[in-house]
């Protein structure tokens, strides 16, 4: 959502200038969880409530996340809170997370696999992937068993698909031409 996009853009550009290049890895992962609160359904119907005050809704969203946020992460929940755009926080979380990757030099990359890829394999994988896409790499692997085998990588807006089932649709497109 465009509008989403305009609205974050100010909050993680600002949390990112004033963040030590130290911390913003840990700022960047307290965010996640943090915009994992945030698309609860539960918590905006009562942020929404206009009974429910600014601090009992921070007290609530800092509480249910797992980590110990820092002063940092707490100062924009609140003023997240306070301006109305607690929807706009997963959004916020994304562009600093892009931001905190372009400083480093690195992308967010998700590799889908059939089966269980073992670390010596996934060592090796990274390794092509990073040589392919001429990058570092942060990567997460999701199974996605439909795949039969092989794997797809999505880097950004990149993907790079050798699974069977795109291999097998390929051979359905060239028969049917």
């Amino acid at each position: 959502m465009a509008e989403l996009a305009t609205i974050a853009r100010p909050y993680a550009e600002a949390l990112f200038k004033a963040s030590p290049v130290s911390e913003a890895q840990s700022i960047a992962t307290q965010l996640t969880e943090l915009a994992q609160v945030a698309g609860n359904e539960q918590l905006r119907a009562f942020a929404d409530n206009p009974r429910s005050t600014v601090d009992q809704v921070f007290e609530v969203a800092s509480s249910a996340t797992k980590t110990l946020l820092g002063d940092r992460a707490k100062n924009l929940l609140r003023l997240v809170l306070e301006n109305g755009r607690l929807a706009a926080l997963p959004e916020i979380a994304e562009q600093f997370k892009a931001l905190v990757n372009a400083q480093r030099g690195s992308s967010d990359a998700t590799v889908y696999s059939a089966y269980v890829i073992e670390p010596d394999q996934l060592r090796d994988v990274v390794a092509a992937l990073e040589k392919r896409f001429n990058r570092k790499l942060n990567v997460w692997v999701e199974l996605q068993p439909e795949l039969i085998g092989g794997i797809r990588v999505v880097v950004g807006d990149e993907v790079l698909d050798t699974s069977v089932k795109a291999r097998l649709e390929q051979m359905k497109v060239a028969l049917t031409a």
